[in-house]
Order: C-alpha cells, then sequence, then structure tokens
C-alpha cells in the first residue's frame, strides 16, 4: 500500500518528535540530581519540602494532561471509563508518590554523579521485577548485563564509603576545593529503596497504560496524576505536622524556593508526560535506556559545574555500567 506525501510527512514527523521526546528525557532526567545540589543551602540541606516539590509536579502534569484531553472531548473522541477500574490509577501513582519523595531526599547522603550512577540499579531491579510479577524472559545476556550494574553499583558504593572521612576533612579545611565523591551507608540504602519503588511504579504504569490502550492517554494521566495530586498533599501534610522534619514547612509551602526549583518542577513535570508516552506506545524498557544514557549527562554536568573529582572506583563503575548497557540492549 502506497501512502501519500502527507501520510509519509505525518510519519517523518512523529519520528523526529519522539527522537526529541526521548532525548529531552534523558537531559532532563540526567540533570535532575545536579538542579537539586543547586538548591543546596551552606550546610548541604536541602532548604525545601520534598513534598510540595512533588505536589506542584504533579499538579504541573494534572494540568497539562486536562489541557491536552478538553479537545479530544469536545471532538467526542473520548470514552470514560467505568468506575470500578478508576481506582487502579491510583496504584501506580501512590508508588510514584514514595519514590519521588525519596530521589529528593537521597540527595542529602549521595554526590550528583555517585546518586546516577546507583540509579543504574533501576535497571537491575526492574528486570528482576518484570520477571517475578509479570513473567517477563529475560536472555542470558542481559542477566550478565545486571549482574554489572550491581557490581558497578558496589564499586562506586565502596569508594564513596572509603573516602568518607577523608571528604569530611576536605570539606572542612579546604573551602575551595572541587567536589568529592560522597557515598553514605544512608545513601546506599536510600536508594535501593527508591529503584524498587520506581521500578514497580514503572512497571504497574505500563500495564495500566496498556492494559486499556485505546483509551485516550491524556485521560489516563488526568487521572493518574489526580490520585498522584491526592497522595502528594498528603505527603505535604503529614510532613507539615511531624515533628522533628528536617523542613520549616511552618513558614509557608514555597519555602526555600530558588530558581533552581522552579526548573525542578517543570522538568519533573515534563518528563513524567514524556515517560508516560513512553511506556504507552513502547516500553519499560525505553524508560530504563533514558535513566542509564542519563549518566553521561550527570557526570559531564557534575564535572563541568561543580568541578567533580572522579576517582578510580567511580571510573571503573562507570565502564562497567557502557558494557552493561550494551550487552542487556544487543
Amino acid at each position: 500500500m502506497i501512502m501519500s506525501r502527507s501520510e509519509q510527512f505525518s510519519n517523518s514527523l512523529m519520528k523526529v518528535l519522539w527522537k526529541v521526546m526521548i532525548v529531552s528525557g534523558v537531559l532532563i532526567y540526567g540533570s535532575h540530581a545536579i538542579l537539586i545540589n543547586l538548591c543546596k543551602n551552606e550546610n548541604g540541606k536541602i532548604p525545601f519540602s520534598s513534598a510540595s516539590v512533588v505536589l506542584l509536579s504533579e499538579v504541573m502534569k494534572f494540568v497539562f494532561s486536562v489541557a491536552f484531553l478538553i479537545p479530544e472531548m469536545l471532538r467526542g473522541a473520548v470514552h470514560f471509563l467505568p468506575l470500578k477500574t478508576l481506582v487502579f490509577f491510583s496504584i501506580p501513582a501512590l508508588l510514584y508518590c514514595i519514590s519521588n519523595n525519596t530521589a529528593v531526599h537521597v540527595q542529602v547522603y549521595l554526590d550528583p554523579a555517585s546518586f546516577q550512577v546507583l540509579c543504574n540499579f533501576k535497571i537491575g531491579i526492574a528486570g528482576i521485577l518484570y520477571w517475578l510479577v509479570i513473567r517477563r524472559s529475560i536472555s542470558e545476556k542481559q542477566w550478565i548485563a545486571l549482574g554489572l550494574i550491581t557490581l558497578a553499583g558496589c564499586f562506586n558504593s565502596y569508594g564513596g564509603l572509603k573516602n568518607a572521612q577523608d571528604i569530611i576533612q576536605v570539606r572542612n579545611n579546604v573551602k575551595n576545593s572541587g567536589k568529592q565523591i560522597n557515598v553514605t551507608v544512608t545513601g546506599i540504602l536510600l536508594m535501593i529503596f527508591y529503584c524498587t519503588m520506581s521500578g514497580l511504579a514503572g512497571i504497574s504504569t505500563e500495564y495500566i497504560l496498556k492494559r486499556q490502550y485505546k483509551v485516550s492517554i491524556h485521560l489516563q494521566n488526568t487521572l493518574m496524576y489526580l490520585y498522584g495530586i491526592i497522595f502528594n498533599l498528603l505527603a505535604y501534610t503529614s510532613t507539615n505536622h511531624s515533628a522533628g522534619t528536617i523542613y520549616d514547612t511552618s513558614a509557608g509551602f514555597f519555602r526555600g524556593y530558588s530558581k533552581w526549583t522552579v526548573v525542578i518542577v517543570f522538568c519533573q513535570a515534563t518528563n513524567g508526560l514524556i515517560l508516560s508516552a513512553a511506556m504507552k506506545h513502547s516500553s519499560n524498557l525505553i524508560r530504563l535506556l533514558i535513566i542509564a544514557c542519563a549518566m553521561s549527562v550527570n557526570t559531564a554536568l557534575s564535572m563541568a559545574i561543580f568541578s567533580l573529582q572522579l576517582n578510580l572506583y567511580f571510573n571503573v563503575a562507570f565502564i562497567l555500567v557502557i558494557v552493561a548497557l550494551k550487552l542487556y540492549h544487543s
């Protein structure tokens, strides 16, 4: 069947837009840890409430989704779902609420480059969850790749722990020195928890989006982000009233915000929409590819902005991740 010129142009345009979307996702994901660190105060603490930032990004994603949904509703192209199926959209919303808030907290215990390297645990954890939860087959090469990524995380973590005392001394005595690799036990544990929650969120999102593939993605996003607003509002309220919190949320919702915080909110909202489209029309593997490629972006930005000094362990971890990615996607 021969396509008309308009159809060929439309297909070419969609391919270009898809590539732009994936590249944008890599750049946004790779810059997240950098932006968080730019927001830190002199004591190395995050001055804003992570719950407020995640809540604001959920609101922005909801607004965008509704804006995209309205034209479809006016054309009569939207068919609403039965009430009994609406509750399923709360599952990924809850998991993303947990993982997104954890992603901000973990920045206190890891430097940006180490955060991005350890984020590659998502690939291994997601692969194992695919195998356990939805029985997705994994080849021998992919299992080897998952093992290499785990080994890469161990190398980087060992290097950070080994030099922890030296890092503290450098920070206290040499104010003008470059940033060092910084990994703590708390950071590793939070990262494992974060990767697990993120993997479960990705799997549940892909399952729900594809289970009703003919349903408009904008309607699906609207429902999912509406739940996201509810859960993150509860998280913010809980943080605001909990004793011993590291945030003085009584000073206001926007306390500690800066221009970088606003950029984080916008980037998180944009990336959420990008990943949703990727999982709807492709697979969760595209999301994992974005995460893996983001490590190079993050490392480059860390070296340019923070003058990051990379040790041997980080370099070995970086090489192992690159080899693992090639194996995993071969």
